[in-house]
């Protein structure tokens, strides 16, 4: 089935062409959420979520390409994503970023001892940013998204979105260069 006919069929909400959606974006869209929220269970929680959300509401969905289908997906995964992280928050004043001590601990219960220790290394180094460069980094260099996919996604700037990524990757390259030395 081409792309345009796949929209085309979503739209209609055709059960086997949200079936071939599901199918084509699954994967990529739960690794993305596991980025975000650690948990297996949790991301694929998120991932049902968001594909009830798309299949609900697809009449919102404005886009032609398989380029804005995929931003309007990664929207949806982030937004609830995001949305699952702030119910662990702590205190009605603690900010996002206060999770990532948590996050952490989930990474480090998880983790399998026979795991590569400089994917552990980089994993760390990821989860020690601050939700929005963790967010465009994890975008860019593991789903690779193009800035533009992103900015649909997120609903921020290129311009901001690429100040993110450079400070996350100087940010995991120090981290890296620390594990390094010690």
């Amino acid at each position: 089935m081409e792309k345009t006919d796949l929209i085309a069929q979503i739209k209609s909400k055709s059960v086997e062409a949200f079936d071939q959606l599901i199918e084509q974006y699954g994967d990529r869209l739960y690794w993305h959420i596991r980025r975000i929220v650690v948990q297996h269970e949790e991301a694929e929680d998120v991932m049902q979520e968001t594909f009830t959300r798309a299949f609900l509401s697809i009449g919102d969905f404005r886009g032609e390409t398989e380029s804005s289908l995929t931003a309007w997906l990664y929207r949806i995964a982030t937004n609830l994503a995001i949305r699952a992280l702030q119910k662990r928050k702590r205190g009605i004043f603690s900010s996002l970023d206060s999770v990532r001590g948590d996050l952490l601990a989930t990474f480090e219960h998880e983790v399998e001892p026979s795991a590569d220790e400089i994917v552990v290394r980089l994993q760390r180094a990821i989860l020690s940013l601050p939700t929005k460069q963790r967010l465009v980094f994890n975008m860019r260099y593991y789903d690779e998204l193009s800035f533009e996919q992103i900015s649909q996604a997120t609903g921020q700037s290129v311009s901001t979105l690429k100040t993110n990524y450079h400070y996350a990757v100087q940010k995991i390259k120090e981290q890296v260069k620390v594990i390094e030395i010690e």
